[in-house]
């Protein structure tokens, strides 16, 4: 599993943005797919996670109503939707995969993606 995140870049409050998460390894599409960020001086935390089917989902409190997390298995591709983003969503997103459970086991990461949003 070879995970590579994009998609980051500089945006204003309020704008949007969409990660994306290509798996260039072997066929992942019974694991779980998640999206973690973490800013400076911070821990690494889970923002949204989706499992294989892509019918069940998990999102930070943070993220709730504003991102969502989607995957296309047919092309190895996991996506972040990030809406009215805010200056505290600053932070590196890194794409994780786990064959575990929703929220836990991620033991495949890809490199992040700095996403600055500016107030």
């Amino acid at each position: 599993v070879q995970l590579q995140a994009s998609g980051g870049g500089l945006v204003q409050a309020g704008g949007s943005l969409r990660l994306s998460c290509a798996n260039s390894g072997r066929t992942t599409s019974n694991y779980f797919w998640a999206w973690f960020r973490q800013a400076p001086g911070t821990a690494r935390d889970i923002v949204a996670a989706v499992n294989g089917d892509g019918d069940d989902t998990y999102y930070a409190d943070s993220a709730k109503g504003r991102f969502t997390i989607s995957r296309d298995n047919a092309e190895n591709l996991v996506y972040l939707q990030m809406n009215r983003l805010k200056p505290e969503d600053t932070a590196v997103y890194y794409c994780a995969a786990s064959s575990k459970s929703l929220i836990g086991g991620y033991a495949y990461w890809g490199q992040g993606t700095q996403v600055t949003v500016s107030s």
